[in-house]
């Protein structure tokens, strides 16, 4: 489990293929005084995979051809910037929200827009997904946990601090670009208990 609060941005180092190249090994790079041990689970931009080898700033994970398919993951090259967050340990503070891991879908940065002193974006998610969305909840957009401003559709607006634009990816995000997406666990879990109500 994790809690949306990306504690360092890492870069890819390497990609190799592995399994007659459905699978995936990543090195990303990362600066973590306290490296993590190898079978940690790492929150990689969204994204809960498992440490597989380590070096003194860097660790590896292997990614699955269905991960590949179902994430941002597939679309990573040597070079790009990830969000990283540590699994959350039993005592530590709780910032943000829970978060699993589990990317639910890929959305779309449709628009960004500066708004007084913050940032504002809007992402297209799959169709699926926009009833899990509401207004001031919450969400998880490359595994940095967010609140939703408004919702129009399948699109949600987000509004982006500074903090938050320089020391995640999403600096770097640009309309057209895709986002792993995770929807709330609460609200996926209030929407099946009305489908069964």
């Amino acid at each position: 489990m994790f809690t949306g609060i990306i504690s360092a941005v890492g870069r890819v180092r390497s990609v190799t293929p592995i399994a007659a190249g459905q699978d995936m090994r990543l090195v990303v790079e990362q600066a973590w005084s306290d490296p993590p041990a190898i079978g940690a689970s790492i929150a990689c931009s969204g994204c809960c995979l498992t440490a597989v080898a380590l070096g003194p700033d860097w660790f590896a994970v292997d990614a699955s051809a269905e991960t590949l398919a179902h994430t941002t993951l597939g679309d990573w090259q040597v070079g790009s910037r990830i969000n990283l967050e540590r699994a959350l340990r039993v005592g530590d503070e709780l910032g943000g929200h829970i978060v699993s891991g589990h990317v639910d879908g890929v959305g779309e940065v449709v628009s960004r827009t500066p708004e007084n002193g913050s940032t504002r974006f809007r992402v297209r998610v799959p169709k699926a997904l926009a009833r899990f969305i509401a207004p001031k909840g919450s969400v998880a957009l490359n595994g940095i946990s967010l609140t939703v401003n408004e919702v129009e559709g399948d699109m949600f607006g987000v509004n982006i601090i500074p903090h938050t634009l320089d020391h995640t990816d999403m600096g770097g995000l640009q309309p057209g670009m895709p986002v792993n997406i995770e929807i709330d666990t609460l609200a996926r879990y209030v929407a099946r208990l009305a489908e069964t109500a």
